[in-house]
């Protein structure tokens, strides 16, 4: 048995006690730094474009480009220190990065929605990904999504629920329960309002949203006992639901989503996808451990998971 086999052989021996599990990850992190004597390596020349000047620059998660179609503009956000600073005590500065004129720094609004994993989900607007990005923002005592047009220098227009994904048409996109994504898993959801589904395993209530760029106009998707009702199994009787990672297909038509549940501490997932009208949802993997996702083509999904 290699190691790799070893090391998979370990992680799934340790499922059953997610304590223990947490525990040891972070010793088998802590030693594999602390024995490997190469640190860092780079290949060709790396130049910073961001501002030395005491704040940290990032973007987001990694399904979207900080890039506009040109390559000239990046999108950012500022903060004091992402794995410290809270929002909404502490706004992050959406930025650009004009990289043609000697990475001079453009600050665009500021987002009171935001974490250390996706920042405030700030991206360029299809169809051109050229001179509109979306972020979302906390304003009126409401999560909303703002759109800023970089031809105008101006703020263009406000929509009622923030984004998760947005279509490559730009013509819809996806929301999803912010607050509970929060409670269950710090660093991806928004914080600003408490979530009142807390004492609740699975809320009959809506987790997932379809919203019109145009108009604004929203449409409920689908409840937490959607997902629940659909090819349960045994595990997911008195278990506690949530759902994370809409994400498009690039023709627009399906979406895909992970369904977890906690069932005595130990974590479930799988990878649903189904179409945007809700029509031919489809259990894709369901063998405990799927991560990180991404569509490659409309029929087609790159993923790490266990099989």
């Amino acid at each position: 048995m290699g190691f790799v086999e070893i090391e998979a052989a370990g992680k799934k021996a340790l499922e059953q006690f997610p304590f223990a599990k947490r525990s040891m990850k972070r010793v088998y992190q802590v030693a594999s730094v602390a024995v490997n004597r190469d640190k860092a390596k780079t290949l060709g020349d790396v130049t910073r474009v961001s501002p030395d000047d005491g704040f940290e620059y990032y973007y987001g998660y990694y399904d979207k480009s900080p890039w506009n179609a040109s390559d000239r503009y990046m999108v950012c956000v500022r903060v004091v220190q992402a794995y410290k600073s809270v929002a909404p005590e502490e706004p992050a500065t959406v930025c650009l990065i004009d990289t043609q004129n000697n990475n001079k720094l453009i600050e665009i609004g500021l987002s009171h929605s935001w974490n250390v994993q996706q920042s405030c989900m700030a991206q360029w607007l299809g169809p051109d990904f050229q001179s509109r990005i979306i972020y979302n923002d906390f304003r009126d005592g409401k999560y909303c999504s703002v759109i800023f047009n970089t031809e105008n220098m101006c703020e263009e227009k406000v929509l009622p629920l923030p984004v998760y994904d947005v279509s490559r048409d730009g013509s819809f996109a996806l929301s999803l329960d912010f607050n509970r994504l929060h409670r269950m898993r710090p660093g991806y959801g928004y914080s600003n309002l408490p979530d009142r589904t807390k004492k609740i395993l699975c809320p009959d209530e809506c987790c997932i949203w379809k919203m019109d760029i145009a108009t604004g106009k929203t449409e409920e998707l689908f409840k937490y006992t959607d997902f629940a009702a659909f090819e349960p199994d045994e595990t997911m009787n008195g278990a506690e639901h949530k759902v994370n990672h809409l994400m498009i297909s690039p023709n627009g038509k399906r979406f895909m989503v992970l369904h977890r549940w906690f069932d005595k501490g130990r974590k479930h997932t799988r990878l649903v996808t189904v179409n945007i009208d809700k029509t031919e949802m489809y259990n894709l993997s369901d063998d405990v451990f799927v991560s990180h996702c991404y569509w490659k083509y409309d029929n087609e999904i790159l993923s790490f998971l266990r099989k």
